[in-house]
């Protein structure tokens, strides 16, 4: 039989939510499309040094305003990923799946057994923006051609951006979902064929995590640079995952 144009998601049969359901023994964790109310604990997360720190984007300090600015942009990417879902599915149903720019669920949630939830960070798999490279023209002659290239064209770089709630790191659940992403998702939904990340070279728990998948260390760019957060950082690990 074909498969569904949303495979391989689930729908939540009360609330019609999409969900990528991760394997055993992180089956009570889901991956969901944003939700407007998901502020007040991204908010919370992002005012944890725990979790900010290790980060290179967030605003300091701060603000339930900068959650809902989030929110609200991330939330398009997944919204449309859907609706390009929908129209192929609505067009031919019995058509080999699309591919499509982007993964429509990207919230890390823990169902508890009421089955509410709680969400505990974000995974998104994103075109390269070669942030460890210093020089602006350098990076623009590597990023622009990047997001010209036509979707499923295996020479476009990928990267990930991820983070999870402080009270859950260390328990596996971010290998694992990076694990599933790329193998549910990624590469039969995306055409992803490589993948180039980088994580600060204090952080070495975010680079065993990528390791665990596959990815190969190429080298660390050293560098002088202050964070919104006023962590310097010194040097980037660059790590490449590609497709056999």
């Amino acid at each position: 039989m074909p498969q569904s144009q949303y495979h391989p998601l689930q729908f939540n049969p009360q609330t019609k939510e999409p969900f990528l359901r991760l394997p055993s023994p992180h089956e009570h964790i889901i991956l969901t499309p944003p939700r407007t109310s998901d502020g007040p604990a991204i908010f919370s997360h992002m005012s944890d040094p725990r979790v900010y720190s290790w980060l290179e984007g967030p605003p300091f300090p701060y603000r339930p305003e900068h959650a809902e600015q989030w929110i609200s942009m991330i939330k398009k990417d997944a919204d449309a990923a859907l609706e390009v879902l929908r129209i192929a599915s609505e067009a031919d149903p019995d058509a080999p799946p699309v591919l499509v720019s982007a993964c429509p669920v990207r919230c890390i949630r823990e169902v508890r057994d009421d089955g509410s939830d709680i969400f505990l960070g974000d995974i998104a798999i994103l075109r390269e923006r070669w942030p460890d490279e210093s020089d602006e023209d350098a990076q623009k002659a590597l990023k622009d051609p990047n997001y010209e290239r036509p979707l499923g064209d295996p020479e476009i770089v990928w990267c990930f951006g991820d983070y999870i709630a402080a009270s859950h790191q260390g328990r596996g659940i971010m290998s694992v979902a990076i694990r599933t992403l790329i193998h549910e998702w990624a590469v039969p939904r995306m055409g992803v064929r490589q993948i180039r990340v980088e994580t600060f070279e204090e952080n070495l728990g975010s680079r065993r995590v990528f390791e665990k998948n596959g990815f190969v260390y190429e080298k660390t760019t050293p560098m002088e640079r202050k964070l919104e957060s006023g962590r310097l950082v010194k040097g980037m690990h660059i790590l490449w995952w590609k497709a056999q």
